[in-house]
């Protein structure tokens, strides 16, 4: 006998003739367990046993082997009620003018809101403070009958240092290398998402211009904190 071993069950089957094809075998084993032809594999010594054609011989099939009948079952029956459709994918649409106007605005907010003030931030605390000298008012010009009192400041008086606008970044110390790789790196993919935009060529100038202007305004926030790391 030769044995059959599936799922819980070990079947048990004479030893078949030495030219047997495993193909008759793997049919006689289909009829016997009522499983359909290619729903299983039969396994011997670790090996799949695949060519249909091959006799038994050729995988050392005898007295006493042991077959095991991997996968095997039963088709299910056909339902009594159909499944629940399936949700179509939504095709996406393609992009309009409209469309891309908006996407481009939407980057340029995500820009002025997320990235701006940490720009200000770094560029306030790499720029010193600007020292603000009034004149002394004894210096003053006494006012003549009839004039308006003027106040007097030096040539060199600028105007009052300005604080930084509000911003997540806090820089109580000098700002470092990696503050502005990071907020570099930020920009920089800002005008590659602008730059990616679809255009339909010269069919859409409303979106075109909105374009160059976004792509010009984020430019110009890289290049003021380009150029303030340098300068430091």
């Amino acid at each position: 006998m030769i044995h059959v071993k599936w799922d819980r069950e070990i079947l048990h089957f004479p030893v078949p003739p030495p030219e047997t094809k495993l193909g008759k075998l793997r049919t006689d084993l289909a009829d016997y367990t009522h499983l359909p032809l290619g729903s299983f594999k039969l396994i011997h010594a670790g090996a799949v046993m695949k060519d249909d054609s091959a006799p038994l011989t050729a995988y050392k099939i005898r007295e006493n082997s042991t077959i095991a009948l991997i996968g095997g079952h039963s088709l299910p029956s056909a339902p009594t009620t159909a499944p629940p459709a399936r949700p179509q994918p939504k095709v996406k649409e393609p992009p309009t003018e409209q469309s891309t106007i908006t996407a481009i605005r939407s980057e340029l907010d995500r820009v002025r809101t997320t990235l701006v003030p940490d720009v200000d931030a770094l560029v306030d605390a790499l720029t010193p403070p600007a020292a603000t000298t009034a004149s002394s008012p004894t210096s003053a010009p006494t006012p003549t009958s009839g004039s308006t009192p003027t106040q007097s400041f030096s040539s060199t008086a600028q105007a009052p240092h300005l604080p930084p606008h509000p911003t997540s970044a806090s820089y109580t110390s000098k700002p470092t290398s990696s503050d502005h790789t990071r907020l570099s790196e930020l920009l920089l993919q800002s005008l590659l998402r602008l730059d990616a935009m679809h255009l339909a060529g010269s069919d859409w100038p409303e979106a075109r211009a909105e374009r160059k202007a976004a792509v010009r305004e984020v430019q110009g926030v890289l290049d003021r904190l380009d150029g303030a790391w340098s300068a430091r």
